[in-house]
Order: C-alpha cells, then sequence, then structure tokens
C-alpha cells in the first residue's frame, strides 16, 4: 500500500463476464462493417474472402491460446510487458510497451476513432480544407490536412472517452457493455434482415469479381494477395490482448483471464464470418469493389441501403458510431495500464505511473496516450495505420507464442491454471505464421512496416536514458 495520501490504488473489480465483454468490445469496431471491400478487393473472390476471415480467426484463435497459457501464470497489470520481463528481459519488455504506446495501442485508438468519425460525416457531412492545403504532404505519403473535418471529430472523441475513463474505471467498462448489448442485437439483426429479406442470392457468393485471375496457391501473387487480406482481417481481430492489462484489476485473474479471452474469441468469430457472409450474399463483390475507392464510404452502410433503403443507412450509420464509440472506449480504457506498469518500473515517463486517489485511475498515463493517439491521426490514413500496427503486434504475438516454450523449459514446474492447447503443435503453427507474414508485408507493404520499425526503435535513446536515470537514483 502506498504510504503516499494522494496516491490511489488499482483495485480488482472485473469478474468473468466483464473480462468476456471487454475482450468483444475491445475487437468489435470498425473491421466488421469497413474491412470487407479491400479484401474483395485483393481477393476478387467472395469465397476467397470468407477464407480469409475462417483463417485469420483460426490463427487469432491459436494465438489466444498461446497467450492464455502465459497470462494464467503471470496476471498483472500491464499484459505483455509483465510477460515478457519474466521470459526475455526489461529491454524486450520495454520494446513492447513504447510500440504499443507509439504504434500499436496508439494507432488502434485512431484508427477506430477515425471510422467513427466517417461514419458521423455520412450523416452529417463534417467540414473540409480547400484542395490547396488537403493535398499538402509531409515525407511524401502524410496527408495532415486532408479529411480534416474527419479528423478533428476524430481526436474529439479520443479526448472526451480519455476523460470518462480519467473518472473511472467502473464507468468505462458499464459504458463499454451497455454498447455491446446494443451491438450484439444489431448485428444479429443485419444478418437475419440480410439471410431473408435482403434480395440477396447464393450466387452471389459464387461470382468472382471482373478483375479475378484463377491463380495456383502456391503462386507468390496469390500468396501476397492472401497475405494482404489477412492484414485487412486481422484489423478486425485486433484488440484481444489488450484485456491482459488490466490483469491487476481482475479477479482470480489466473481463471478469469484465459478462460474470458479464449471464450470471448470463440464469440467474435461466429459474429464476423456471419456479418461478412451476409454483406457477401446480399450485394455481388463489384457492386461492393464500387464503393471502395471513396474515401468516407463504409461497406457496412452500402449493403444495408440495398436492402432497406436510405433509412437502413441511417439506422447501421449509427450502429457504426455506437461500435466504435465502444471499441475505441475500451481500448482507451485497457491500455494505459501498460503505460503505468513500465512506469512504475522506470521505463516510461515517471509521472505516468500515478493513480487518481479518488477515482483509482492511471491518469497521466490516460494524458499521454491520448496526445500521441490525436498526432497519428492527424499524420495517417485509417488504411495506413492499421497495417502498420498490425505488422508491429505480430512481432509481439509471435514472442508471446514463443515465451509459451521458453516458461516451459525455465519454469517447468511453475502452477499453470491453464495450459494451451495443442501444445506444442498450436503454438509452433502460430510462430511460424507470424515470421511468414512479417516477410510478406515486408515485401507487399515496405512503407507501413518500415513506419512501424522506426516507430519502436525510437523509443531505443529513451530506454538507455531512463535505465540511466534510475542507476543514478540508486546511487544516490
Amino acid at each position: 500500500m502506498s504510504s503516499d495520501p494522494k496516491q490511489g490504488q488499482l483495485v480488482r473489480s472485473l469478474g468473468l463476464l466483464s473480462v468476456f465483454f471487454l475482450v468483444i468490445s475491445s475487437v468489435i469496431g470498425s473491421g466488421v462493417y469497413k474491412k470487407v471491400a479491400p479484401m474483395s478487393e485483393v481477393l476478387q473472390s467472395p469465397m476467397l474472402v470468407l477464407l480469409a476471415w475462417t483463417l485469420a480467426g483460426v490463427l487469432t484463435l491459436f494465438g489466444t491460446l498461446s497467450n492464455a497459457e502465459v497470462a494464467s501464470m503471470l496476471a498483472d497489470s500491464g499484459g505483455e510487458f509483465v510477460y515478457y520481463k519474466k521470459i526475455y528481459n526489461r529491454f524486450f519488455a520495454f520494446l513492447y510497451g513504447w510500440t504499443g504506446f507509439t504504434a500499436i495501442r496508439s494507432a488502434s485508438i485512431a484508427s477506430i476513432a477515425y471510422v467513427f468519425a466517417q461514419s458521423f460525416n455520412s450523416l452529417v457531412p463534417l467540414p473540409t480544407l480547400s484542395h490547396e492545403l488537403a493535398s499538402v504532404t509531409v515525407f511524401g505519403f502524410l496527408t495532415p490536412f486532408d479529411n480534416f473535418g474527419v479528423k478533428v471529430l476524430t481526436i474529439a472523441l479520443i479526448l472526451a472517452l480519455s476523460y470518462l475513463n480519467y473518472i473511472g474505471l467502473t464507468l468505462g467498462q458499464v459504458f463499454s457493455r451497455i454498447i455491446l448489448y446494443i451491438v450484439i442485437s444489431s448485428i444479429i439483426l443485419i444478418v437475419i434482415l440480410g439471410l431473408t429479406i435482403g434480395g440477396g442470392s447464393w450466387a452471389n457468393i459464387q461470382t468472382h469479381g471482373a478483375a479475378y485471375v484463377s491463380q495456383s496457391w502456391t503462386d507468390s501473387i496469390f500468396i501476397k494477395s492472401m497475405f494482404a487480406a489477412l492484414l485487412s482481417a486481422f484489423w478486425g481481430y485486433e484488440g484481444w490482448s489488450t484485456i491482459g492489462y488490466l490483469g491487476g484489476e481482475i479477479k482470480n485473474p489466473q481463471r478469469n483471464l484465459p478462460l474470458g479471452l479464449v471464450l470471448g474469441m470463440l464469440a467474435i468469430m461466429a459474429i464476423y464470418l456471419a456479418t461478412n457472409f451476409t454483406y457477401l450474399y446480399v450485394l455481388p463483390i463489384d457492386q461492393l469493389l464500387g464503393e471502395q475507392h471513396s474515401e468516407n464510404t463504409i461497406a457496412a452502410v452500402v449493403v444495408v441501403k440495398h436492402m432497406l433503403g436510405d433509412w437502413g443507412g441511417f439506422l447501421i450509420s449509427i450502429l457504426i458510431l455506437l461500435t466504435t464509440l465502444g471499441c475505441t472506449n475500451t481500448t482507451i480504457l485497457a491500455s494505459p495500464r501498460l503505460y503505468f506498469a513500465m512506469a512504475r518500473e522506470g521505463l516510461f515517463f515517471k509521472s505516468a505511473a500515478n493513480v487518481h486517489p479518488k477515482h483509482h485511475t492511471p491518469t497521466n498515463a490516460l494524458i499521454y496516450q491520448a496526445i500521441i493517439s490525436s498526432a497519428l491521426v492527424i499524420s495517417g490514413s485509417f488504411d495506413q495505420l492499421t497495417d502498420m500496427l498490425i505488422f508491429a503486434s505480430f512481432i509481439f504475438y509471435g514472442a508471446t507464442a514463443l515465451g509459451v516454450f521458453v516458461l516451459r523449459i525455465k519454469m517447468p514446474d511453475a502452477p499453470r491454471p491453464y495450459k494451451a492447447w495443442g501444445y506444442p503443435v498450436v503454438p509452433a503453427i502460430f510462430i511460424l505464421f507470424c515470421i511468414a507474414l512479417l516477410i510478406v508485408t515486408f515485401a507487399a507493404k515496405p512503407r507501413e512496416a518500415m513506419m512501424g520499425l522506426v516507430l519502436m526503435l525510437s523509443g531505443v535513446p529513451f530506454y538507455f536514458y531512463w535505465r540511466k536515470v534510475n542507476r543514478d537514483t540508486a546511487i544516490k
């Protein structure tokens, strides 16, 4: 217990049901509505799009099963940062946390909130700047003034939700759960209506796009296309590991954290497959592709407008607003616990270790996160941000799965409340896939991959500075 009366403490208040709902609300965001279009563009086949969603779901589940064993052993506030200190060393743990701050988690917040603003823009057109200003570029590819009204609203949402989570964990997670009830009910309704009165056809599922070219599954072009589609699908599944950051606030975390992770991911897979099947059943793939190149158009809106007319488009836009609102909120809620854990170790800005004495939240960590997320909104487009963060994420997802093997060697007798299903095959398959994804992404999207690596390595000078400061303090 801290002796400082102005310093609060994190409280274990989340049960299994809360973990389950937080997993779902941290994952279901923009991807379920938006990513079917870019996936269709690269694959040109509804069946291949559904295959990509299935593969991404199964592989994510493999990662979840591997992560759950480590989480059951080492659950605490900070998630993978805590795990990597035990598995590898403080430097690798720091790299993970810094990459989360500069790329993975902050870019997730920026990207999900960006889709909220895009959906709002479809209801109430937001102002834009002149063509001359909108076309200004930085480094030849960043366009900070393009789509300016959408970006301003995105930043406003990030700041508002950061404040909501500043004043309490319970309020934040109850807010996310209420939104999630509405979202899941609405998605189920869309699926039912799409398959009954949506005017769709099984022929739409079986018909390729006009640009489809039959290729062998071993052909390099097909492999690159499938991996590009998987990058989009993985964005839809991104976010599940953030719940590990709340380990210090979960009751019986050795049981509830891994169980909530696995059950949550199974539910998400079912929702994604049903929803994307409905999109492709209702509309021919070429009609979806016709909307892909419109900057603020979302595939789900096009499908529901086709089914129910303009009022249906209005309702789906409201649903997307709620979904992305809930997902942004959950990501904002969970991620600062990572920076809080780093700061306690002397590997982040010292003030990020402060906990509000009344609200019991890591207030300064929330503020730092809001600043970097807002900067990323200004700097990049939605697809740039998501491809970058998926590349960076899979470096560490693979490291966590590898950690299952490392801990079985280093700590063979340690209690394991949950053991990874399918060990050693399931973790090994996931590790190999992570390596393949990194290689293919670097070849196919070098700019996004380099952005992720640069942001990761930008933390190295900070690490050595903070380590020196801590050493000097200890000597004194």
